[in-house]
């Protein structure tokens, strides 16, 4: 667990050094900031969904999980949850005066960006941070062989990124640790016992899949469109279930 720990450090940190910089950069800077992260996360997940093997079970991942949660309102209960832990950590007049300033953020957007806004920033980081190869793959890793690198550098990484976010969506970044904490610590524990059912096919197609998510969180970050990206993280799921189910259909065919 200490390669999970390291990752949650380093988003943490390079959270507080994003806000101590946010104190003294103009508005127009952090919307600059705000674009420049959406480009890349944009980049960053049109190179990752091209790792697909099998374009049939990215789409049909995507249309049915896509369906399943918008049915579920996953991206609805996030961002409650988001709301609920800035209600908790957060004063409360604080809370009180950006909801009289951005009452309806973020389900809206103003000037072409979303507002800045805690929820929006817990929702966004926390997928950004845990949908990935190197979130997967560095688990398993770090709970099977003790091999800590990936992780140590997707904390890297994952630092940096965490210092724009902060700088353009404000605290809730720091917050996605939690996210963070429970996903990728979940996959360490658990690794020796999923590890067999993983492979490499299984690792293309969920990269494809996240890569998509990102893609959506690009396209927000930019101001493109108000998308509910949250919605279509069942599409990792199903595409687990395509590929442990392919070899069953292939023999009954």
């Amino acid at each position: 667990m200490i390669a999970v720990f390291v990752n949650c450090a380093t988003i943490l940190a390079g959270s507080i050094i994003g806000l101590l910089f946010a104190k003294k950069i103009p508005q127009k800077v952090t919307d600059s900031i705000q674009l420049a992260c959406g480009l890349v996360s944009f980049i960053m997940g049109v190179q990752m969904s091209f790792k697909y093997q099998n374009v049939v079970f990215l789409a049909l991942a995507l249309i049915l999980g896509g369906i399943v949660g918008t049915l579920l309102d996953i991206d609805g209960k996030i961002l409650a949850f988001g709301k609920f832990l800035e209600r908790i950590f957060m004063k409360k007049e604080d809370v009180e005066a950006r909801g009289r300033l951005s009452p309806s953020a973020p389900e809206s957007f103003s000037s072409g960006r979303p507002q800045k806004n805690f929820a929006y920033a817990f929702l966004n980081a926390s997928v950004l941070f845990c949908v990935g190869a190197m979130a997967i793959v560095g688990s398993f890793k770090a709970g099977i062989e003790h091999d800590y690198s990936i992780i140590f550098l997707k904390s890297i990484l994952d630092g940096f990124i965490s210092i724009g976010f902060a700088v353009a969506m404000g605290v809730g970044t720091a917050f996605s640790i939690i996210a963070i904490f429970l996903y990728q610590g979940a996959l360490t524990l658990l690794s020796v016992l999923i590890a067999p059912y993983v492979s490499e096919e299984m690792i293309a197609e969920l990269t494809g899949s996240g890569g998509a998510l990102i893609i959506l969180i690009g396209i927000n970050l930019m101001g493109l469109k108000k998308l509910k990206t949250a919605n279509y993280l069942p599409a990792v799921l199903f595409s687990v279930i395509f590929v442990l189910c392919e070899p069953l259909v292939t023999r009954m065919l």
